[in-house]
Order: C-alpha cells, then sequence, then structure tokens
C-alpha cells in the first residue's frame, strides 16, 4: 500500500460539497485539499461499467493532467430487485435537459419496484468506491457500502440525490431525515474513507 507523502492534494470533483467534506476529513493530516475547478479541469467521459472503472478514469486523468496525486471517488445506489440497477448509472436515471431531477429518479425506481412485483422490504445499499492515483500511473482503491432498503413515500429534505427514499439497517429514518454529520459519519462515504486514512494516511 503507498502511502501519501505530499502536502496537496487534487480531488477530481466539482462538486462544492464533496470537496468541502474531504477537506475536513483530511485535515487532521496537514493535506491541502483543491478542487477540479481551481484547476480548470474538464470532466471526463465515465465509458465503464463499474463503480471502480469510473473513479480510475476521473483520478487517472487529473493526476496525468495536473503531476498531483489525485482523489476520485464514483458513487451509486444498487436496488437487489433490480438486479442492482441503477448503479452505475445512479445520476443518470436522473439527467434531464434541463439538469439532474432526483424526484423523478427516485419516483422511477419506485415504480420499477411495483413493476417487478418483489414484496418487501426492498433491500439496497449505497456504494462508494474511492480511488487515489499518482502521476506515475499507481493507484490505490478503497470500496465502501452501508446496506439498507427502499422506503416509500419519500421522507426528508437534508442530503441529496436519493437519500429520501433510503434507510440504512439500524436505523428508522432516511438518509434524508439524519442530520448532515450524522450522515457522514456512518455512509458509504466514511466506510470508503476510514480504508483510505488507514491505508494511505495513517
Amino acid at each position: 500500500m503507498r502511502k501519501f507523502v505530499g502536502d496537496t492534494l487534487l480531488v477530481a470533483t466539482h462538486n462544492e460539497g464533496k470537496l468541502e467534506e474531504i477537506s475536513a476529513l483530511l485535515a487532521p493530516f496537514g493535506v491541502s485539499v483543491i478542487g477540479a475547478a481551481a484547476k480548470n479541469l474538464a470532466e471526463p467521459e465515465e465509458t465503464e461499467d463499474s463503480f471502480v472503472g469510473n473513479a480510475r478514469i476521473k483520478a487517472h486523468a487529473a493526476a496525468r493532467a495536473t503531476g498531483l496525486p489525485a482523489l476520485s471517488d464514483d458513487s451509486g445506489l444498487e436496488i437487489d430487485a433490480l438486479d442492482g440497477a441503477p448503479g452505475v448509472y445512479t445520476a443518470d436515471w436522473a439527467q434531464t435537459p434541463n439538469g439532474r431531477d432526483f424526484f423523478m429518479a427516485m419516483t422511477k425506481a419506485h415504480d420499477k419496484l411495483v413493476e417487478s412485483g418483489t414484496a418487501r422490504p426492498w433491500t439496497a445499499r449505497f456504494c462508494c468506491t474511492l480511488v487515489l492515483a499518482w502521476p506515475d500511473g499507481h493507484d490505490e482503491v478503497f470500496p465502501g457500502t452501508i446496506d439498507g432498503q427502499i422506503t416509500w413515500p419519500m421522507r426528508g429534505d437534508q442530503g441529496h440525490g436519493y437519500d429520501p427514499i433510503f434507510t440504512p439497517d439500524g436505523h428508522e429514518v432516511t438518509f434524508a431525515e439524519m442530520d448532515r454529520w450524522e450522515k457522514n459519519k456512518l455512509s458509504h462515504r466514511a466506510n470508503a474513507f476510514a480504508k483510505l486514512v488507514k491505508g494511505c494516511f495513517d
């Protein structure tokens, strides 16, 4: 396992919320975090059919373009009764000509579950794969998951994406009903980050 030894990490995202979250997680290690926008990086096309494949595309493209170690993640929701869909197409299900509509995407997931005839509970998991890539082509991979079930109707106005229909195992509330920091402590991304920190920063 290669350790991170620099003082600046590029995070291959244009999402300011994600950047803020990662900065806070890595602050104890004295690492300065910058986002893709600060380097005017375009988002590469995600052409793989797996979370690790798409995360690798983004991390390696950013590392090559900047000469800095780059961290990327790819994440999504897998619903068992839909054979793991939407999976890597989680964001695509929300895509419209006017941007992303997650209300539409959640409704689509529910409608497909009803069509499938599968009885509740509708088991599912959020997945996150982190890839830390270096300019020489080396990378380290850290997958994280959290299991739960699909809840209907939607509940809560916190969080983002499919959070209003996902209730994690051991909890009575959806991700969208949780305090943001509470969710961040147990999420799929937190699970992957714990492995990243242990592997490359501790």
